[in-house]
């Protein structure tokens, strides 16, 4: 049934950021862990600032994927955490969040310090990352907090059938190299989209710099309707918003930041910046074809 789900080998879904090149960490990195699992090759490094998790499939030159500061573990190191955190000007309170790609568990901490009573599931299609996770990013299981070991394709088609509803899903995974293509078609989204009830959003982290740029974009406007196209300086992700409630206009999301900033100041973000970077105007080609389970071109993915 699902072409791309097999052609892409399992293909992943841990990974959740998309650190760019020039965001090198500072002093001498020091490699101090190092193993091959199913899907990819998962290093951890430090130097005396931060520890960082870095995916690679084909090499051990991958960007990195999470990393965290020693002396203030909210605090967020790359942009696109901020951005994701944006979505707050949208939808307020979730409380039951689903989060595809575990990573080091950024997202995770972040999402549970700001709602300590929401209830948080993690698709990861990976055992190791898991265990990584929890060995050096202190990523921990609770009640509230758990992690499903399987294919996110797999695991969002099941949790439709059982009648789920999340009020929030991320989209943060990443094989080391790119989406996995099988969750990127307009089917997936389809199949994301019925777990999301009449105030359900999702939040997707990609690539700012792609032959699937466009692709991608149409996609998600065809599934559901007005995005928010997020892109900010200095980081080569962008984040789309998709909401099942009309996207607020600008000055909505103005009057919601400061609210919002007291509660955000301490993963040192600063939520004026994002009003203007919600963005729902085409900032790309509206003639490109949209990406199904039959059309999913896996060598653009790197371009």
């Amino acid at each position: 049934m699902f072409r791309s789900l097999f052609a892409f080998a399992l293909a992943s879904l841990s990974l959740g950021l998309l650190a760019p090149a020039a965001q090198a960490q500072s002093g001498v990195l020091r490699t101090v862990h190092q193993e091959r699992s199913l899907y990819r090759n998962i290093l951890v490094t430090e130097d005396d600032e931060r520890r960082c998790m870095r995916f690679t499939i084909t090499d051990l030159n991958g960007q990195n994927q999470s990393c965290r500061f020693y002396d203030d573990h909210d605090k967020l190191v790359f942009p696109y955490a901020k951005m994701v955190l944006a979505s707050l000007m949208v939808q307020e309170r979730p409380t039951r969040i689903l989060i595809v790609g575990l990573g080091g568990g950024t997202l995770v901490h972040t999402y549970s310090t700001l709602f300590p009573e929401a209830n948080i599931t993690i698709a990861e299609i990976d055992e190791a990352v898991v265990g990584v996770a929890k060995q050096f990013f202190d990523y921990q299981e609770t009640p509230l907090i758990h992690s499903e070991t399987v294919d996110a394709r797999v695991f969002v088609k099941r949790q439709g059938l059982r009648g789920a509803q999340y009020d929030l899903v991320i989209l943060d995974a990443f094989n080391g190299e790119y989406i996995p293509e099988h969750l990127m078609t307009a089917e997936f989204l389809e199949e994301v989209k019925k777990l999301l009830p009449e105030t359900g959003m999702v939040v997707a982290n990609t690539f700012s710099t792609s032959r699937l740029y466009s692709a991608e974009s149409n996609t998600y406007r065809q599934v559901f309707g007005e995005i928010f196209n997020v892109r900010m300086e200095g980081t080569g992700n962008r984040i789309i918003i998709a909401s099942q409630q009309p996207l607020p206009d600008r000055a909505t999301l103005e009057s919601r930041v400061s609210a919002l900033q007291a509660r955000v100041a301490r993963f040192d973000m600063d939520m004026s910046e994002f009003p203007a970077l919600l963005n729902k105007n085409a900032d790309w080609d509206l003639r490109e074809r949209v990406l199904t389970d039959q059309y999913a071109p896996a060598n653009l993915l790197n371009n």
